[in-house]
């Protein structure tokens, strides 16, 4: 009986930390992506396409800062005091060494990436990267933080914390805009972001640093974290090379701006749903690593359920891009519409990546995770010199096709490891890919048979609702039974 209530207060702890990670994800990245439409309205694509650039080096800089330790910090079962406020310095330090070479590469990144830039000032990115760059470290602290949250699966704090800093960031960058501030209304956003969030959890968060450091303790989580920060590294870098490639190559800031733009769409849905999973899988993952029948039972169900909403909203937007961007953005986005569809494809194997990875971390085994990266960015590196060769969209084109090819690449090891193979996967999310392609195709037709953007918007979304729901009932799915329980079980328990 003890073995019974002990395995229910991890379900109970998974659901209510996944409940609670959505909840987060889902209400402070919608609140972004309408403060980012607002932006959108008041802002140029060049002026987008100038953060688009900046965000690329805050991306490969916060790497350093924040991975490889803080996933050590998760996966290590009895990690204490001394290991968080270890981590805790060595991520400023890092934060101080990686702000000095931002400060220092402005003027070079600048001079390389001048004639893209359509406004007037042409050194603004020198005044941008060096100012935003403070970020990395409110980065540094909240990444321990973070750590701290997802250790204890205390999710609900972190909750009101991003809920809290998303909507004073939106704000602020809103009313800049407003006072024709240009590009500076996304840098305010992105510091005021930091700040607030970094404040709010001091409040929410139990845990504060103290001046005890091991150099002992650094040695042994870099041990494991070493692999997972080269692995991150390797990933961030690939993925984030592709709007300053289409910029560079194509001359273009707006054009990396309009792939960015289309990027964030389905980028929104998938981030939700899969760092959500990821932030609460590892540490659920991590406390049964010994009982590997366990821990594919969990990755089972962790694929199975984020397939079955995921996939099909990438086939809805899919099949809505055209009006959605012309309801939402305006015309002068319209071009972001086949980077939308292409990246809605590549998206859509995140379930299969994310499942498979966090288990492969979580069962100690970073030096595969590391071994993958190279074999998948390697042949990612070869289509993205083959797409250059040829215009932008066959560089999208071989992007979305490699993100397919990687999901055999993630899975084979599991094979092994957990006795899970992709065959086994791709038959336990066949039913949802099925289901997802028969909507997509009907809601696409829908847009002839109705004329005006914002009708034929609503139209579609309701039929794709009707249609998927309909059928995921009439055909009796695992997953939809399994969400309706998690629902009604919800519900009961707050009537009680």
């Amino acid at each position: 009986m003890a073995e019974s209530n002990a395995e229910s207060n991890i379900k109970n702890k998974v659901l209510s930390g996944l409940f609670w990670k959505i909840m987060e994800n889902g209400g402070t990245q919608g609140i972004q992506f309408v403060v980012s439409l607002v932006l959108a309205h008041l802002l140029t694509p060049d002026e987008h396409g100038v953060l688009t650039y900046v965000i690329v080096f805050i991306t490969i800089a916060n790497v350093f800062i924040q991975s490889g330790f803080n996933t050590s910090l998760i996966q290590k079962k009895n990690s204490d005091e001394l290991d968080f406020s270890t981590v805790f310095y060595i991520g400023l330090a890092i934060a101080a060494i990686m702000y000095i070479i931002l400060f220092a590469a402005a003027p070079f990144i600048s001079w390389v990436l001048r004639d893209t830039i359509d406004l007037p000032d042409k050194s603004i990115l020198v005044k941008v990267i060096r100012v935003i760059s403070i970020v990395l470290f409110f980065g540094a602290v909240t990444s321990v933080q973070n750590a701290v949250v997802a250790k204890k699966m205390e999710f609900k704090g972190l909750f009101f914390a991003t809920l809290t800093a998303v909507i004073a960031s939106g704000v602020i960058s809103i009313a800049m805009a407003y006072k024709g501030m240009g590009v500076w209304a996304m840098v305010g956003q992105q510091i005021s972001y930091y700040v607030c969030l970094m404040l709010v959890l001091f409040k929410t968060v139990s845990w504060r640093p103290k001046l005890i450091f091991s150099i002992q303790r650094a040695k042994t989580l870099f041990s494991f974290g070493w692999k997972l920060l080269c692995s991150s590294l390797i990933d961030t870098i690939y993925n984030s090379i592709y709007p300053l490639v289409i910029g560079y190559v194509y001359g273009s800031s707006a054009l990396a701006a309009q792939y960015t733009k289309g990027d964030q769409f389905p980028k929104l849905i998938t981030n939700n749903l899969g760092i959500a999973i990821q932030s609460v899988m590892l540490p659920a993952f991590s406390a049964n690593q010994n009982d590997r029948s366990k821990v594919k039972s969990m990755m089972r169900r962790s694929i199975v359920t984020s397939s079955f909403v995921i996939l099909p909203m990438m086939a809805g937007l899919i099949a809505v891009a055209k009006p959605m961007v012309l309801v939402l953005l305006g015309e002068q986005w319209l071009p972001c519409v086949p980077f939308l569809q292409l990246m809605c494809i590549a998206y859509s194997f995140w379930p299969i990546h994310i499942a498979n990875l966090q288990a492969i971390n979580a069962v100690g085994r970073s030096d595969i995770f590391l071994k993958l990266e190279i074999i998948k960015k390697t042949i990612g590196i070869i289509g993205l010199l083959i797409g250059i060769r040829y215009n932008v969209y066959v560089l999208v084109i071989a992007k979305a096709a490699i993100d397919f090819v990687c999901t055999f690449i993630n899975a084979w090891p599991n094979k092994k490891l957990l006795n899970y193979s992709i065959v086994e996967q791709w038959r336990d999310i066949l039913p949802s890919m099925a289901l997802s392609i028969v909507m997509g195709v009907c809601v696409y037709f829908v847009q002839f048979a109705i004329k005006g953007n914002v009708l034929t918007l609503l139209v579609q979304l309701i039929v794709g609702a009707v249609i998927y729901i309909g059928l995921a009932k009439l055909l009796k799915m695992e997953s939809f039974a399994y969400l309706l329980d998690i629902i009604k079980s919800k519900l009961v328990r707050k009537q009680a």
